[in-house]
């Protein structure tokens, strides 16, 4: 599935646009889109920036290509601290202006994206989620039984990551990583990098299993911090075990139901002899959240009304707008599946 990292670009300065576009439009342009695509992204991201500027004095915008069961997609957001939007129905009809402009942003975006979601509050800002897929008939295959969806994001100021995220899906389960490597920059990027190697390849499907397979692997790394989430779907059950400081909740309804302890350690340092998998049972609309700690640990998810009828990557992108530290590398992670 999906391994990369957001970018994230400051969209404050209308003299840095041009720049911006320009490293959007590269990105779809390598990754083989077609040209009709590549200058509706180019709209998408003209309209989003502009939007940004002219409603909220700037933002930011994160960037990604992700893999959607399969087919290729490219992932927006952009993220504001303005005055938000008390009709966001209105504000995405073609023509309709609050500026004296000619009113097609919203209208535009939502047209030329495969997945278009604006979730705002007033006084609180708005974050805007587009997914453009690759394959024109993408967009219209059926969801898989599983949603996981982040938000990894470097430390200002660094050019890779030390955060990193991967997860498995097949018909048997849903295994979800997040591992944070010591420190970050290029020796920590290393550390997760090898251990989403050997999460890729392993059979272990015990997170218990799993995480002592990685100590063994990454031993030639400075290590890292990490937590595995299993769902079976024969059992309906999750299996939870961590190392180190990433904060894992389940949540049903935005209320936390549990918070998972991890063990003192680190990976491919020293990690205890003695660990337990913590095992609850799966329930409809219960999500599963991981933080790395470029997150802050206390969440007030209470103050999202209707947040969880959307993607799961509003709620991601909410968590990192308003929870990060701005000192590390910075992710959050969250899981739902899908019942029948």
């Amino acid at each position: 599935m999906d391994s990369t990292n957001h970018i994230r670009f400051k969209a404050s300065d209308r003299s840095y646009f041009s720049i911006l576009k320009k490293e959007i439009h590269n990105i779809v342009a390598a990754a083989g889109f077609s040209e009709k695509k590549i200058g509706e992204i180019d709209i998408i991201v003209a309209e989003m920036t502009s939007n940004l500027l002219k409603h909220a004095g700037g933002g930011d915008i994160l960037v990604r290509l992700v893999d959607e069961n399969g087919d290729a997609a490219l992932e927006l957001i952009s993220i504001d601290s303005g005055k938000g939007m008390s009709d966001v129905a209105k504000m995405e009809i073609d023509g309709y202006s609050t500026t004296n402009t000619l009113g097609h942003g919203l209208g535009s975006i939502k047209r030329l994206s495969d997945l278009s979601q604006i979730y705002s509050l007033k006084d609180w800002g708005t974050i805007l989620l587009c997914r453009i897929f690759k394959e024109e008939s993408a967009a219209r295959r059926t969801r898989s039984a599983a949603e996981v969806r982040s938000v990894v994001v470097c430390k200002p100021g660094e050019e890779v990551c030390g955060d990193g995220f991967f997860y498995k899906l097949d018909k048997d389960r849903l295994q979800i990583f997040l591992g944070d490597g010591l420190g970050h920059g290029v020796e920590a990027n290393k550390a997760v990098t090898a251990a989403i190697a050997r999460f890729k390849e392993t059979n272990e499907t015990s997170p218990l299993h799993v995480l002592r397979d990685l100590h063994v692997v990454v031993k030639k790394t400075r290590g890292l911090v990490g937590c595995i989430a299993t769902y079976s779907f024969r059992d309906r059950k999750w299996s939870i075990c961590g190392i180190g400081n990433i904060a894992t909740r389940t949540l049903v309804s935005g209320t936390v139901i549990k918070t998972h302890m991890s063990y003192n350690g680190i990976i491919g340092l020293s990690i205890p002899n003695t660990m337990k998998e913590q095992v609850l049972d799966g329930e409809r609309g219960q999500i599963v959240m991981m933080c790395s700690d470029g997150i802050k640990t206390r969440l007030d998810l209470q103050k999202y009304p209707g947040i969880f009828r959307y993607d799961l990557s509003i709620l991601a992108a909410a968590v990192f707008k308003d929870f990060s530290r701005e000192t590390d590398d910075m992710s959050v992670v969250v899981g739902r599946i899908n019942f029948n």
